[in-house]
């Protein structure tokens, strides 16, 4: 006897009016969709792509120093241009530090003497296992993020200065233009509980020593100590707010 439900399918997925009838009636799954190839797209020309502020505003810095010839006709874009390459050149000059980085004795004079003279150097001689450092170290993490353009470098005591005393641990000192600015041996310069806004303004008592790179021209001991202020009562009143929450959920 004849098998009448064996299938035939061609390359393109047909089948015999015997199937067609079956699926109908139920018996066989729906037909499936003849296979398409995905149509073709061709890339977009770079020549096509409108030039504007957008399209200057993908390019790397290569990329719009190669630009310089062909903008030459456009002046509009080739002044922003020029704006665009001196916002990144900025951009990754404040992204060169932002962590407290750490560094050997053979380092200190590439890395803290002969340091850029607009940059200010901050350095923490420590020590593992003290707590007194710890403390001191944590203050100048959240400084380190919260002014990348100044430096700030950590270093073993006894790495820097061979037997160093433990006792004056942590030491910090403050280098611009090769030259040794401030020298604060012990936490309690900072302050009872030695916050970060506690250390902050005292590296600024005499000099603007902390820089967050977008305050422009204004970089005064003045200017950075009024910022200083500013997020030290910030802080305080997020503190403030945050007890309020928590006593009135007890």
């Amino acid at each position: 006897m004849a098998d009448y439900h064996f299938v035939y399918k061609d390359v393109e997925g047909t089948s015999t009016q015997w199937d067609d009838i079956q699926r109908k009636l139920g018996n066989l799954p729906p037909k499936p969709a003849p296979f398409k190839p995905p149509s073709f797209t061709s890339s977009p020309d770079e020549e096509s792509i409108p030039k504007d502020k957008s399209w200057v505003d993908e390019k790397t810095e290569e990329e719009l120093e190669e630009l310089e010839d062909d903008l030459d006709d456009d002046r509009f874009l080739e002044e922003y241009r020029k704006k665009r390459l001196v916002e990144m050149r900025e951009a990754a000059k404040v992204s060169k530090y932002g962590s407290v980085i750490p560094i050997s004795g053979s380092d200190f004079i590439r890395e803290v003497s002969q340091a850029p003279s607009d940059v200010w150097v901050v350095v923490i001689l420590y020590k593992e296992g003290i707590p007194e450092c710890t403390l001191l170290m944590r203050c100048l993490d959240e400084l380190a993020s919260r002014y990348p353009a100044t430096k700030f470098v950590k270093i073993i005591s006894t790495d820097c200065i061979p037997n160093y005393p433990d006792c004056n641990l942590p030491t910090l000192l403050v280098y611009n233009n090769g030259s040794v600015k401030g020298n604060y041996v012990g936490v309690h310069h900072f302050g009872r509980r030695c916050t970060p806004e506690g250390v902050a303004l005292v590296l600024c008592q005499s000099d603007p020593v902390l820089n967050d790179g977008q305050s422009g021209s204004d970089q005064s001991r003045e200017a950075v100590i009024r910022g200083v202020r500013k997020r030290f009562l910030e802080k305080v009143v997020v503190e403030h707010e945050e007890d309020d929450d928590g006593s009135s959920s007890d």
